[in-house]
């Protein structure tokens, strides 16, 4: 039976067709040029605090239906924390929550959308008008950029900045004018609209390097994975039009009946022969764009904030995670490492291009301007880290350019965020592209298994609305 499987890439698409095929009888393989898992979901330790920070903060939400059923396979479900209440902070330092009254989807949040202090009711009543317009749209959704669409549907400038703008930037990572309408529609319609618990965010609660760390090797070894890494792969090896196998740097040639790839989208094509890069399945590649992600990271003598997280209107700084009390257990008394905030500011291209001290005072200004203690806390250390490829732009057309995950080569699969998943850029992505091409290694081994997780069922009265 041909079931050796390599798989190359160890970030959370190949993690997830590892965590797939492993328990199915096949032999996987699977190898990361790190010395780590979890691709760009990575941490580091900080110098001068000594403490192991992520390079981005990353979050998931309820209708990440394949992202949570990978985290409980291979038992990390227990390092995340599920938020029932977001706080949003506008210019005036009014707050505002997100929470979910009693009532059925889709009406679920509409009391708290009401409460929404940052919106007038005129908007109110226009934004609520314009998502019962894009929910029927249908899933195409159309590949106009959205901003054009919002502005058509009669969305004032205040509504698109401190609305729309703050849902998609934080979802998608882009700017409004390079989001297609068909990607802007699935955040609000699986995200909002279709069941109760979609909306509801899930926080880890331990640093990226611990959830992708000692626990998970230990369950990749109880599986038999031969987990290899600092394993980088210089080509994948074919003949007669067949994989059978990849080079390692090092010249050492891996056997394998299959081969997944699953690296970053710019790493794939010098991997493959140079023939194959204008098929037109994989034309496109080279096309993809991405969008940068910054963090700040600052270290406070006292805690400046009562809140474990909040997202900012009308500031430079888009959310904020009180790292101090996300982690758990919750730390107390931080001690000589201070207490730990991280600032994200997605769709990042105009932060960096400016001096990184420049910003570290403007984010500090920001919230002293919130929380007067952070006014009069001493500031121990900052610093700022950006993620120069954190997504792939959800640019309009970028479907014609994301390959599917059966490539032209027989033996050859292609996994990874980037891939046509009926996902964007995010980390559920990129867990359905692993379970999909599993799928079609299975298949081809006549071993035929449903991997991808279904949705969360859709309410009743969501499909009688809007046929979600």
């Amino acid at each position: 039976m041909e079931n050796r499987v390599v798989i190359v890439g160890g970030g959370l698409a190949g993690l997830a067709a590892a965590a797939a095929l492993a328990p199915r009888g096949c032999a996987v393989t699977l190898l990361e040029a790190r010395p780590r898992w979890g691709g760009r979901a990575s941490s580091f330790v900080d110098q001068t605090t000594g403490e192991t920070i992520d390079n981005c903060q990353h979050v998931s939400m309820g209708c990440c239906t394949n992202f949570r059923h990978f985290c409980q396979s291979v038992g990390l479900d227990a390092y995340f924390q599920r938020e029932r209440r977001l706080w949003f902070i506008d210019e005036q330092g009014k707050t505002s929550v997100l929470r979910a009254a009693a009532l059925p989807a889709p009406l679920h949040l509409a009391p708290a959308f009401v409460g929404l202090r940052f919106l007038s009711w005129h908007d109110k009543w226009n934004l609520a008008r314009a998502l019962d317009r894009l929910a029927r749209t249908g899933a195409a959704g159309g590949d106009e950029p959205f901003l054009e669409w919002l502005k058509r549907h009669g969305q004032s400038p205040a509504a698109i900045d401190r609305y729309w703008r703050i849902v998609l930037v934080s979802a998608l990572s882009e700017t409004l004018d390079r989001i297609e309408t068909r990607h802007a529609r699935k955040v609000f319609a699986d995200g909002f609209l279709a069941a109760r618990s979609a909306w509801e965010v899930w926080l880890p609660t331990v640093p990226l390097a611990r959830l992708y760390g000692d626990k998970l090797q230990a369950w990749l070894q109880r599986q038999g994975v031969a987990a290899r890494l600092q394993c980088g792969v210089q080509r994948v090896c074919l003949a007669e039009g067949k994989v059978y196998g990849v080079e390692l740097r090092g010249g050492e040639v891996v056997a394998a009946d299959h081969v997944i790839l699953a690296v970053p989208h710019h790493l794939a094509p010098s991997l493959l022969p140079d023939s194959l890069h204008a098929h037109p399945d994989l034309a496109g590649i080279t096309r993809l764009e991405t969008a940068p992600i910054s963090s700040v990271h600052l270290w406070f003598d006292r805690p400046i904030s009562p809140l474990r997280h909040a997202t900012f209107i009308g500031r430079l700084s888009q959310w904020m995670f009180n790292r101090a009390l996300i982690q758990q257990p919750p730390v107390a008394n931080p001690g000589s490492t201070g207490w730990y905030y991280q600032v994200v500011i997605s769709a990042s291209r105009e932060v960096i291009a400016r001096p990184q001290e420049e910003v570290i005072r403007q984010v500090v200004g920001e919230l002293a301007a919130i929380w007067p203690a952070a006014g009069a806390a001493r500031l121990q250390h900052a610093r700022m880290v950006t993620e120069h490829k954190a997504v792939v732009s959800m640019v309009p057309g970028v479907e014609n350019l994301r390959p599917p995950q059966q490539s032209p080569l027989r033996g050859l699969q292609l996994a990874g965020d980037w891939t046509r998943t009926g996902w964007p850029s995010t980390m559920e992505g990129a867990v359905r592209s692993g379970y999909l091409a599993a799928e079609n290694i299975l298949r081809n081994m006549q071993q035929p298994a449903a991997l991808v997780q279904p949705d969360l069922p859709v309410a009743i009265l969501s499909k009688i609305l809007w046929k979600l």
